[in-house]
């Protein structure tokens, strides 16, 4: 789908901001613990206004203006972490994840790289997917949740903003451009998560319109033909 006739493809169940306030660790700051906004809100090219990020060196930027998530991943988690009253609490309404779109009709095997979305009368770019850290550990109570949601591939996804605008809760997403419909988010996922270094998937990969990070992890593996450490990124510094 290169250019066609806009297709809903889904609903903006919850839009959500946060700001960046002290966090679990010492010296930490997140804004992962966003609240849902009503009527419309401004979309700039750095994201939605009102809208922080504590660590400004691995979140937020142009490649990562907005966090998605899936309304309907909630559901396996839920069930997942079902003896963790923590967890479920967290999972009774969009925002679990620091998201700042919750989106119904969507997830990860879906949405594909470099997808075009019209949403209100902002214009944004499926930029890659997340790669989950540390904060969502503390959050949630549990020493390996960011792996979990690594080896999930229920991870979420980033938009890049093409044209500023307004967004509110309960606008239709339209899928205006498909480039890439063989590269799923969670297709990309997968080869992080099981650490694929199989020369021809990274090659196929590096041809795509990946993000500066993302590029320079693939090109590292194809190169080393080994993976990265993740350790700090899910575990965080001791």
């Amino acid at each position: 789908m290169n250019s066609t006739r806009p297709q809903e493809v889904a609903k903006l169940r919850a839009l959500l901001t946060g700001r960046a306030r002290p966090y679990t660790r010492p010296g930490s700051v997140s804004a992962i613990a966003k609240q849902p906004r009503s009527g419309p809100v401004a979309v700039g090219p750095l994201g939605l206004a009102d809208d922080e990020q504590g660590d400004p060196r691995v979140h937020g930027g142009p490649d990562k203006a907005v966090h998605c998530y899936a309304w309907s991943q909630y559901q396996p988690w839920r069930q997942e972490l079902a003896g963790n009253a923590t967890a479920q609490a967290l999972l009774a309404q969009p925002g679990a994840f620091g998201e700042n779109f919750s989106l119904d009709g969507i997830n990860e095997s879906q949405v594909c790289l470099a997808d075009q979305w019209q949403v209100g009368s902002a214009r944004f770019e499926v930029s890659q997917g997340r790669q989950p850290c540390w904060k969502l550990n503390d959050r949630f109570g549990l020493p390996d949740m960011a792996l979990r949601v690594q080896t999930s591939l229920r991870a979420g996804w980033y938009l890049r903003v093409l044209q500023v605008g307004h967004v509110q809760a309960g606008d239709t997403v339209w899928l205006l451009a498909r480039p890439h419909p063989e590269w799923p988010i969670d297709r990309l996922l997968r080869v992080i998560a099981e650490r694929d270094c199989a020369p021809e998937t990274l090659r196929e990969i590096l041809t795509l319109p990946l993000p500066p990070s993302w590029h320079r992890l693939f090109t590292r593996r194809l190169e080393s033909a080994s993976v990265e450490d993740w350790s700090s990124r899910l575990v965080g510094k001791p």
